[in-house]
């Protein structure tokens, strides 16, 4: 512990901490924005904080558990990689204990046990800038086998519940509404009745209640996503979409947002990448955060939205 608080005394916007129960916190932090990486459950982020005012949904209840065997659902910052029903159980991975290092000013990052059941190693670097609230976040999926493995980034950052889910639609969709609905069940249901809490305005798909079944997905090859708090906080994200590459996921998504009461997940999908032994794959996000009043009649207003979009910093894709 000496040592690490000596090597972070020489970069700025760094400290060791506890949060919430869980020791060994890393905080990263400018002027407005805080973020707190937790290494002791899942490698997860538990604050990305404006002004004090975090936006990720945690669960108090879980304040300082960790993994002992038994089946856990951390909030959160949270993250993963898949494809999700055919990547082996992984949760020494997703629930066991990271190792976490400062690399450098308002930078870090919390590196995975080696995971015999799929054969990686995963590292999450984060870099917070010197002032604003973007946040980069990238996810390496480190092969430690001998043989060849097919896996793709898979983000699932729990926001708090009750406010409105904005997501691209692609207008060349292979899904006939555009969306897919899943459930009841193990069900894809890729022509779902229309509801009062999904509308699509503009080409924009609009989560603004929790729908009949919570896990809606997206082809969008646009490249963001965004959801709007009942506390007036605006959270973006942005993300690579490869529309020449292949997607492993069953509908062959790119995005996926499941909606509930108590938080909102999103979730950015990478494309399927062949990791060769001793080799590893890279996926970039840029995560954003700014204060946006929630419209008393739920209408955000999207044209504002898209040029405050269009403004941020992406990473790199093919579009």
């Amino acid at each position: 512990m000496l040592l690490m608080n000596q090597a972070m005394a020489q970069f700025r916007g760094t400290r060791l901490l506890t949060e919430r129960q869980y020791p060994g916190c890393i905080e990263l932090s400018n002027d407005s924005v805080r973020v707190v990486l937790e290494p002791n459950l899942g490698g997860r982020v538990l604050a990305y904080e404006l002004k004090g005012k975090n936006v990720l949904y945690v669960d108090d209840t879980q304040d300082g558990l960790i993994y002992e065997g038994k089946n856990l659902h951390p909030s959160g910052g949270r993250c993963d990689f898949g494809p999700e029903k055919t990547v082996p159980a992984h949760p020494l991975l997703y629930l066991g204990k990271w190792s976490a290092k400062v690399t450098g000013d308002r930078e870090a990052e919390m590196i995975s046990q080696k995971d015999s059941a799929t054969g990686v190693q995963l590292i999450r670097k984060f870099k917070l800038a010197k002032s604003g609230s973007q946040l980069e976040f990238t996810q390496v999926i480190k092969n430690i086998s001998n043989s060849a493995k097919n896996y793709c980034h898979w983000s699932r950052t729990f926001v708090k519940g009750s406010g409105i889910s904005l997501s691209p639609l692609n207008p060349k969709s292979r899904y006939p509404r555009k969306y897919i609905l899943y459930g009841p069940g193990n069900i894809m249901n890729f022509m779902p009745e229309s509801e009062e809490s999904i509308r699509i305005r503009e080409g924009i798909l609009e989560i603004l209640a929790p729908p009949s079944q919570p896990k809606i997905i997206t082809d969008t090859e646009t490249g963001w996503l965004a959801y709007l708090t009942l506390d007036n906080q605006l959270f973006i994200k942005k993300y690579p979409v490869y529309s020449s590459r292949i997607y492993g996921e069953m509908a062959a998504s790119t995005a996926c947002v499941y909606y509930k009461p108590q938080y909102c997940e999103i979730e950015p999908i990478g494309p399927m990448e062949t990791i060769a032994p001793g080799k590893s794959s890279a996926f970039t996000e840029y995560w954003y955060l700014f204060d946006c009043l929630y419209p008393a009649d739920k209408n955000v207003n999207l044209k504002e939205l898209l040029t405050r979009i269009n403004k941020l910093r992406s990473p790199n894709s093919d579009q």
